[in-house]
């Protein structure tokens, strides 16, 4: 598949997933919020914008994030997590970051074009499916080269985002496309879903995966 065929696919499966998800019904199973800090799953936590974060996910993930762990201690490998459950306090600012960021790396465009596209690619704080605790982002660190796996878009830590950031991108280059393979194929493997545009974002129980796997309801809604 083509570059434009592919970004456009993904793109109307985008806008098909924003439309379908606020008629999915929620039967919230009240799983509580736990934090990953204090399981002894081997993890690194990527750093967060917003202060005291506990990176917390329902409790039915956490087995799940405890497999892959394993999986990944295997192959001398470890998982970070960038994000889980966010507050709307907490997801504002980060549009309010990413939004700065745009503006100065992009002054020739208006604050209505740079607004479109942060929207693009950070969720209306009542809109994202990190409120619902089941969403879950994440990179993996290579003890043995004591780096941060290259996924095609990012140095380190830091991810740039455009339309390379698509899970599938054709134009990602083979040692990204075997890093993401890597990655979504662990989180599959759980039954999580990948977002159809971040590579590094997953979500279970929510919305999202209601849609991608066809299910009656939700198991998880927004907490806020």
């Amino acid at each position: 598949m083509d570059v434009k065929t592919y970004c456009e696919a993904v793109e109307e499966k985008d806008k098909r997933n924003k439309i379908l998800t606020p008629s999915i019904w929620v039967r919230d199973n009240h799983s509580p919020l736990i934090s990953l800090m204090k399981t002894n799953f081997n993890l690194i936590f990527e750093p967060s914008v917003f202060p005291n974060y506990t990176y917390l996910v329902r409790e039915d993930i956490l087995e799940k994030i405890g497999r892959i762990s394993k999986r990944l201690d295997a192959l001398n490998k470890i998982l970070i997590i960038r994000s889980a459950w966010r507050s709307i306090d907490h997801q504002k600012l980060l549009w309010n970051i990413n939004f700065d960021f745009f503006q100065k790396q992009h002054p020739e465009k208006t604050i209505e074009e740079v607004k479109e596209i942060v929207n693009y690619f950070i969720a209306f704080s009542r809109e994202s499916m990190h409120a619902t605790g089941g969403a879950v982002d994440a990179l993996i660190y290579d003890i043995d080269n004591d780096n941060v796996l290259d996924f095609g878009t990012n140095k380190g830590l830091k991810i740039e985002l455009s339309k390379m950031c698509y899970p599938y991108h054709p134009e990602i280059y083979e040692e990204a496309k075997k890093n993401r393979a890597l990655l979504i194929g662990l989180f599959e493997s759980e039954d999580f879903v990948c977002d159809v545009k971040e590579y590094w974002h997953f979500d279970y129980g929510n919305a999202i995966w209601a849609i991608e796997k066809e299910k009656e309801y939700a198991k998880f809604g927004a907490i806020t």
